[in-house]
């Protein structure tokens, strides 16, 4: 696996945000977390911790994509040879649906209640059809 190495680092390290406050991970070891994941394909709680908390490597790493931080680092790396990049195929997503009990196949709290009424419980009185149309 290639790990960016502090002198390849040098040469991009101007297209990383300044590290501020109390940071744990500096920016070189988060990169090559994210070169070992796109290279392993794993789950970011498989992330080995060489590289640190898994969640703290997410979060950082999603805000660069979202702040075009990556896009510039990925450019450069490549202008700077320092990483021949072929992308064949990617796929990121981070959807969440929330779907009724009812959706799921879930049992209903209440069984069915027979109606007082017999008729309510037969037969349907009323029932549309769509107006059929003759060619």
């Amino acid at each position: 696996m290639k790990e960016i190495s502090e002198e390849e680092f040098k040469k991009i390290e101007g297209h990383f945000p300044r590290q501020r406050g109390n940071v744990s991970i500096e920016n070189r070891r988060m990169l090559n977390a994210l070169l070992y994941m796109d290279e392993n394909g794993c789950k970011w709680r498989a992330l080995p911790e060489k590289y640190g908390n898994w969640s703290t490597v997410h979060k950082r790493i999603s805000r660069w994509a979202e702040n075009g931080v990556l896009a510039g680092v990925f450019e450069a790396l490549q202008k700077e040879l320092l990483l021949d990049i072929r992308i064949e195929a990617v796929a990121l997503d981070n959807t969440c649906i929330k779907v009724h009990p009812d959706g799921t196949g879930a049992l209903k709290k209440t069984a069915n209640k027979i109606s007082v009424r017999q008729r309510a419980d037969g037969t349907p009185r009323f029932t549309w059809l769509p107006p059929m149309i003759k060619p």
